[in-house]
């Protein structure tokens, strides 16, 4: 019982994991990490395919691993993080001056927090992990 109740969290969070990846305000790399961990104690091979998920799965072992973001990494979130948020900024709050100003600093907070981890040179492609 308590195997499916990690698989079902670790699936809801993967979800929003994967759902933070288009929404700048919802954070990706918490429910990733969170989704691995629940996975790695319920089920070895939804663990194992997502570490080894051919997009997911080196920015895990990275972070896990290293504490670091490829600069690849790096560049993708900010920039899409600012393309968001300036869209709403101009576009969908235009007339609320206080709500830009929130979104201005949710999007500079979340830039300097990314900003703040090492950069990870990516030396081509990792090795997959196995079970042992």
């Amino acid at each position: 019982m308590k195997k499916l109740f990690f698989i079902i969290i670790g699936s809801l969070c993967l979800i929003l994991g994967i759902t933070g990846i288009f929404l700048p305000v919802l954070p990706t790399t918490p429910f990733l990490l969170l989704s691995a961990a629940l996975f790695a104690r319920s089920s070895d091979r939804l663990y194992l395919w997502l570490i080894n998920h051919k997009i997911f799965g080196e920015y895990i072992r990275n972070f896990r691993e290293d504490k670091a973001i490829t600069l690849q990494g790096k560049i993708i979130s900010i920039s899409t993080l600012w393309l968001f948020m300036l869209y709403s900024i101009f576009y969908i709050v235009s007339e609320k001056w206080y709500l830009q100003v929130l979104l201005g600093s949710i999007a500079l907070g979340v830039s300097v927090y990314i900003l703040s981890f090492k950069t990870k040179v990516s030396a081509g492609k990792n090795k997959d992990y196995t079970e042992d």
